[in-house]
């Protein structure tokens, strides 16, 4: 299997006739399945032509805003922006690429009446290739003259970044660079400095640490490259014959990488792993064949493909997915293997969110995403049966299903290949999310359980902890700004840059609010960012809050930090803001809810509210507030 065929995707024998009736009756929906199919380089190209065509501008209801990227490249480009766009479009993002004339990215980023600059692009991928940076590269120079060299390029093209944030305020991609250049010395190539594979190799791993610094996302074909060799990526005589130094074979691939990292910056990888049991976490069946009869662990390959997938997937939840069960199973018969038996990778403390019964699994599956209080589109289900997976794909077409190769051995390449779980930024959080799933499940059932709301609320033992925004939690504040969509008043996106300046601005009011209880901590869940306007009022920009706290009067309890706020700046009244979007209609009426009057309602939903805080009576809650200093 290779991912220059997007194997984990599933093949349509009816694509063609699907693609001539979407050609016929355009709908988006239907073109975002097209995509989330097999396609090679004819198909992508095909697609691209039906989706530009049918779709110049975009579309009503996406979930994410329309993303304009810049590719400024050293060499031709030109055969990988259909597989970009379709890479967009299998992640639901309408994308508009802007490219220069060929080898001309310098000019375009210095003369500001440039097309580049009317293009006004909000992300900009560079993509230099080895040549342009290091095929004239003598061999025989010395090692510290090497590293001179590496530290010449790192400053010009850490310039060029500078340069396109200051004067274009866009996101940067760097593409790292492809090892193309044949070998001088063999395995111990790093001794010849002047080497332009060394350079390549040396380059590369400065990238990463440039990228840490910068606050920069890097598209890491060089790694793509090591997992599947350079030769589908690289042509040689292609190169020679176009300047094309990505392959068009390699072009779905390619986009696909770019579009998967565009989704994550915009908070849109999916969120949690859905995993089936019977053939898909051991081998047999545990009903019939028995806790001592599954294949599980040493004594056959078979047993240890799947500890090898289970390790991959703990892996997982370490870093911050969260996993859930959804298996036709008696729950006892389900839940035996985690409890007792001995080669079990996983266990049950490692799963949010565990479902075993005779029912459909589509229906199963919306149950664990109303459990869990996260979308559908945040679940990728994993299962080893081609008749499960395909009547998830009917019946839950936003729910990523990957075509699961037949050898268990391949089942974490296969998800790992498919780039569900891309993320762009890791947190400390990340690390504790799963836990905090699995506790709040909890809090669930002892609240369904309870005949005395106050009196379950009263028992949690609340705090609510409130902080300014502070370089600490710089990185969760980002990712919560970018990922979060239904508990999310404006769903306004700003990045590293952006919050830095609010963090130094001194008419902005920032919060960054964590929510802690008996049950532990449940990290931070809310982001209020406030700015005071010329008539002095506080003017609410940004107010977003993990939706797992619902319903514990985190609401109110902020209100009350906001007001609080105002209060403290001189300011007697609020202005709060709603902008409706796909998936924020669960706070439609959070403003009115909360005392405020409405003062505008537009004809495209969005509505202005107004508190006046002269008469300001503070919401009873069972939460104690914590209201204090940054980090620093």
């Amino acid at each position: 299997m290779s991912m220059f065929n997007l194997y984990w995707l599933p093949e349509d024998p009816n694509w063609n006739g699907l693609l001539r009736a979407v050609s016929a009756a355009p709908s988006w929906p239907d073109l975002v399945r097209l995509a989330g199919t097999r396609v090679d380089m004819l198909k992508t190209n095909r697609l691209d032509k039906v989706l530009r065509r049918s779709f110049a501008n975009p579309p009503d209801g996406l979930r994410s805003k329309p993303v304009s990227l810049a590719v400024l490249s050293s060499s031709t480009v030109d055969h990988l922006l259909p597989a970009i766009r379709v890479g967009a479009l299998r992640r639901n993002l309408w994308l508009d690429i802007f490219t220069g004339d060929y080898g001309q990215y310098l000019q375009e980023l210095l003369d500001e009446a440039s097309a580049l600059y009317r293009a006004a692009p909000d992300t900009i991928l560079f993509a230099f290739d080895a040549q342009h940076l290091f095929g004239s590269a003598d061999p025989g120079i010395t090692l510290p003259e090497a590293d001179a060299l590496i530290d010449q390029t790192a400053e010009r093209v850490s310039n060029l970044w500078r340069l396109a944030k200051d004067r274009l305020g866009c996101h940067i991609i760097q593409q790292t660079i492809l090892p193309v250049f044949p070998m001088l010395a063999g395995s111990n190539e790093h001794r010849l400095g002047g080497s332009p594979a060394n350079l390549v190799t040396q380059m590369n791993q400065r990238f990463r640490r440039m990228a840490d610094e910068a606050g920069i996302d890097l598209l890491a074909i060089d790694s793509m490259a090591a997992q599947s060799g350079i030769a589908p990526w690289y042509d040689p005589m292609l190169w020679h014959k176009a300047k094309q130094e990505i392959s068009p074979i390699a072009a779905p691939a390619y986009g696909d990488l770019v579009g998967r990292l565009l989704a994550a910056r915009r908070g849109m990888s999916f969120k949690c792993l859905v995993l089936d049991l019977d053939n898909t976490l051991w081998g047999g069946v545990i009903g019939d064949d028995g806790l001592d009869g599954i294949k599980l662990g040493q004594g056959s390959a078979l047993g240890e493909a799947h500890v090898a997938f289970q390790r991959y997937c703990r892996d997982l939840s370490r870093r911050g997915i969260i996993l859930a069960v959804c298996s036709k199973n008696d729950d006892a018969n389900a839940r035996a293997p985690f409890e007792a038996h001995p080669e079990m990778i996983l266990r049950l403390s490692d799963i949010a969110c565990f479902v075993a019964n005779w029912d459909d699994k589509p229906g199963n599956i919306r149950s664990i995403a109303e459990r869990l209080n996260i979308g559908l589109d945040a679940l990728a289900f994993a299962d080893d049966n081609p008749f499960e997976r395909a009547i998830v794909r009917r019946e839950l077409s936003m729910v990523a299903v990957p075509e699961l190769p037949e050898d268990p051995a391949l089942y974490a390449g296969c998800i790992a290949d498919a780039g569900y779980f891309e993320t762009v930024r890791i947190t400390g959080e990340d690390f504790e999310r799963g836990r905090q799933y699995q506790a709040n499940l909890q809090r669930e059932q002892a609240r369904d359980s309870s005949t005395d709301m106050a009196g379950y609320l009263s028992s949690l033992d609340m705090t609510l902890v409130c902080m300014p925004f502070d370089p600490v939690g710089l990185p969760r504040i980002v990712q919560l700004i970018n990922k979060t969509n239904q508990f999310n008043l404006t769903t306004r996106r700003y990045g590293e840059a952006e919050v830095r300046h609010l963090m130094e601005d001194p008419k902005a009011v920032t919060m960054q609010i964590r929510l802690t209880d008996k049950l532990g901590d449940n990290g931070m869940i809310s982001v209020v960012i406030g700015r005071v306007d010329p008539e002095n009022f506080l003017v609410i920009d940004t107010w977003l809050m993990s939706c797992r706290v619902l319903g514990r009067q985190v609401e109110q309890a902020t209100m009350n930090v906001i007001a609080n706020a105002a209060l403290r700046r001189g300011l007697t009244r609020i202005k709060g803001e709603y902008v409706p979007t796909a998936k924020n209609g669960m706070v439609l009426e959070h403003y009115r809810k909360l005392g405020f009057r409405l003062t505008q309602d537009d004809p495209d939903g969005r509505t202005l509210w107004e508190l006046d805080l002269s008469d300001y009576a503070p919401f009873s809650t069972f939460i104690a507030v914590n209201e204090g200093k940054s980090h620093e």
